[in-house]
């Protein structure tokens, strides 16, 4: 629920809070199913952020009730592209979330091919999200946290 705290001088969520809402989202997904566990970060790799944007569709007010829906769009070796999107209780489009992550190589701190046992893991994930999209509108087959 937006709360009061949440909102700016223009009585809407402000940008910061939509921001916070889709990264805080994206932690649960990044570890489980995705494969960024504390284990993974440990071997020697993680995720770097290269690209966010946020595309703003209706306005969230105080009080309004949320959720986000979090999809892979694409992938190769080296980048996952995910897309999120926010809607109100009335299933209305409120924001459009889209990031691209790079995997890393922490001692180089470079970009760098995913271990075939995880790209493939991505692959699968990315696959039934696509299978989903095609059975179901888009807006309900992106998997909710």
């Amino acid at each position: 629920m937006i709360s009061q705290d949440m909102c700016d001088h223009n009585g809407h969520m402000d940008v910061l809070n939509y921001s916070k809402l889709f990264i805080d989202g994206l932690e649960n997904f990044y570890s489980d199913p995705l494969g960024f566990t504390k284990g993974y970060r440990n071997s020697g790799f993680s995720s770097f952020t290269l690209k966010d944007n946020i595309k703003y569709s209706k306005e969230c007010l105080k009080d309004d009730e949320i959720v986000m829906h979090y999809r892979i769009h694409r992938i190769n070796k080296k980048l996952i592209h995910l897309v999120s999107i926010m809607l109100n209780s009335n299933k209305q489009l409120c924001s459009i979330y889209e990031t691209v992550l790079g995997h890393v190589d922490m001692s180089s701190r470079k970009v760098t091919e995913m271990e075939e046992n995880f790209f493939e893991n991505v692959q699968q994930i990315m696959q039934e999200h696509t299978r989903l999209s095609l059975e179901i509108p888009l807006r309900l087959s992106i998997k909710q946290l």
